[in-house]
């Protein structure tokens, strides 16, 4: 089940966030791990701060779930990446799909939602998709990062979100990574020897579903190539929960 309000007080979230921002990343993963074990896991769509933060957590002895979100779009360097990292880890990482296939998308919205109503798509293929698998934790642990928008410069490493308003449950986001600049990121993926997403190297700095996604300009911030052409810069994943508490 979900986390419940009795269990992690928003004061206590606070104060724990606020040490955090000083804190070593495998002191914030040791915390989560020994509170809440395998009810926290980790969720993640292959970037780079969520590959080093699975390296440092399997290295350290936390075994989280691990889970992506398989829209049946992802590029093929993608899906190739996952096989590549259970390899590496020894892991499997479980592909949480949407209840509705591309066939009867198309068939109820029109071919090519995402090209027409892209908000429409995410929910569809992964924001929902999402809501089913945090049902079954109390912590979803992330790899946003503050340097990657500005819809991001607030997050905080603990927040607490209300998930279930009719039965009041609860659910903690933790973004242990969220004060990592991208420079530190790539470093530790480099000295570490984490395979990556080769499109990186072909100047893709944040790779989401292929009709979706493009090559950012220079100077521009990390996710500028998701969505072009569309007044929309989330999915809706780290959105949907609304305001933390």
């Amino acid at each position: 089940m979900s986390l419940r309000i009795d269990e992690l007080s928003p004061t206590e979230v606070r104060q724990l966030a606020d040490s955090f921002e000083t804190a070593p990343l495998e002191e914030i993963l040791r915390w989560a791990w020994g509170r809440f074990g395998t009810n926290a896991g980790i969720g993640t769509s292959f970037q780079g701060a969520g590959l080093v933060m699975i390296d440092h957590a399997l290295k350290a002895g936390f075994k989280f779930p691990i889970f992506t979100l398989d829209t049946n779009l992802l590029f093929p360097e993608t899906y190739e990446l996952k096989s590549r990292l259970e390899a590496h880890w020894g892991i499997s990482i479980e592909g949480v799909q949407p209840s509705v296939s591309l066939a009867d998308q198309a068939r109820e919205n029109g071919p090519e939602l995402w090209k027409k109503a892209p908000d429409a798509c995410c929910t569809i293929r992964k924001v929902e998709p999402l809501q089913r698998k945090l049902s079954s934790l109390s912590v979803w642990i992330t790899g946003l990062r503050r340097q990657q928008s500005d819809t991001r410069e607030k997050t905080r490493i603990l927040e607490l979100y209300r998930f279930d308003d009719l039965r009041e449950l609860y659910i903690a986001k933790m973004n242990p990574m969220a004060n990592w600049d991208r420079d530190a990121v790539w470093a530790e993926i480099k000295s570490r020897g984490i395979p990556y997403n080769p499109l990186h190297d072909r100047g893709y700095r944040s790779i989401g579903c292929q009709p979706c996604t493009s090559l950012a300009k220079s100077g521009e911030n990390e996710r500028a190539g998701r969505w072009t052409g569309f007044d929309k810069t989330e999915c809706g994943i780290h959105t949907f929960l609304g305001a933390s508490i």
